[in-house]
């Protein structure tokens, strides 16, 4: 299994159970293992009864996982943060001021969050990868994912413009120089350049690692609208270059067994039949594996019952695993993920 595992899907589907699962069996089978959240409602802390906060922290009980929680509004101010020091370092005194005013006017813009919280990931991705044999990231919703994963394109293009006109700029000033001023210096050590070859950089590192070096899995519920998405998402992943690795279905309806009669048992045994037709849709039409169908359950996903949705997923969790590849789902009962 790759180095880096994303779970993502439709808000509300499961992700993040299905992520801490996931997690805590590879730290079961001796994989040192890392799960942050990116997601706004984060429940990390929730699944595992403990706070996280934007540093790797141990899980209480399970030895070699370790849990984070990224705070989107804090990476905005930060990320904005390292803007304006960088600016302030490069402009006059008059306009530190102005950069100030507009940074807060871009605050709200469309995509700053998605690009403080890029950061916030890719940033996780190269400082702690060494420290850990995997990292499970627990997504946003579907779209603001798609978002995030394809900034390194975008973002790349954008920078290799900007790097031109820079080089463009510097060399207009050097051939307007006058004497024996040497300006082609210039070039070298320029601040703009080293910052814009840093960001460069960055950008090359998220769009290579997450094309060779990371694993994606979509979470999805049993109802149209969450298999819509699904598919508008899959074809989303394919548009980046990237490819999901499987499904997770999640919240399955329990059937009732076969002696309970009345109103609630056959309103139960319509909607297992409704859904068992969506996962065939799912099977027939998706090119992805479904690699678990996971049941609902009364009561909540923590401890014994963390282990038991872990156990529901036919993803290859040890590096020596011979299973992952999605082409087998356990005939047993399923059990719920439903945070």
């Amino acid at each position: 299994m790759e180095r880096f595992v994303f779970f993502g899907g439709k808000g509300g589907v499961g992700k993040t159970t299905v992520s801490c699962a996931y997690a805590s069996r590879c730290a079961n089978d001796g994989v040192r293992t890392l799960v942050v959240s990116t997601d706004p409602a984060h429940s990390v802390s929730d699944v595992f009864d403990q706070r996280f906060g934007d540093d790797p922290a141990p899980v209480d009980g399970i030895a070699g996982l370790d849990a984070m929680e990224i705070d989107p509004e804090d990476e905005m101010q930060r990320h904005l943060g390292e803007i304006r020091e960088s600016l302030s370092e490069q402009v006059s005194a008059a306009m530190v001021s102005e950069i100030n005013r507009q940074l807060e006017l871009s605050h709200g813009t469309p995509g700053a969050y998605e690009a403080a919280l890029f950061d916030a990931f890719v940033s996780v991705m190269r400082e702690e990868g060494e420290s850990y044999d995997r990292i499970v990231f627990d997504t946003a919703p579907t779209g603001s994912t798609l978002r995030l994963l394809g900034l390194p394109e975008f973002l790349g293009d954008w920078i290799d413009r900007l790097l031109y006109k820079r080089k463009q700029s510097i060399d207009l000033f050097e051939k307007a120089a006058i004497g024996d001023m040497e300006p082609r210096r210039l070039m070298d050590g320029d601040p703009v350049l080293e910052r814009l070859q840093r960001r460069k950089e960055f950008f090359e590192f998220a769009g290579e690692t997450m094309r060779n070096e990371a694993a994606f899995f979509l979470v999805l519920n049993p109802d149209q609208l969450s298999i819509n998405e699904t598919e508008r998402a899959i074809e989303g992943f394919s548009e980046r270059d990237l490819r999901v690795r499987g499904l997770v279905a999640n919240k399955l309806t329990p059937e009732p067994d076969d002696d309970e009669e009345g109103r609630g048992a056959r309103y139960l045994r319509e909607k297992v039949a409704t859904e068992r037709e969506r996962l065939d849709q799912v099977r027939e039409t998706f090119d992805p594996p479904l690699v678990a169908e996971i049941e609902s359950r009364t009561t909540e996903v923590r401890g014994d019952v963390l282990a038991e949705v872990a156990e529901r997923l036919d993803i290859e969790a040890a590096g020596d695993e011979p299973g992952g590849n999605g082409d087998h789902v356990d005939d047993g009962g399923p059990v719920r993920a439903d945070r």
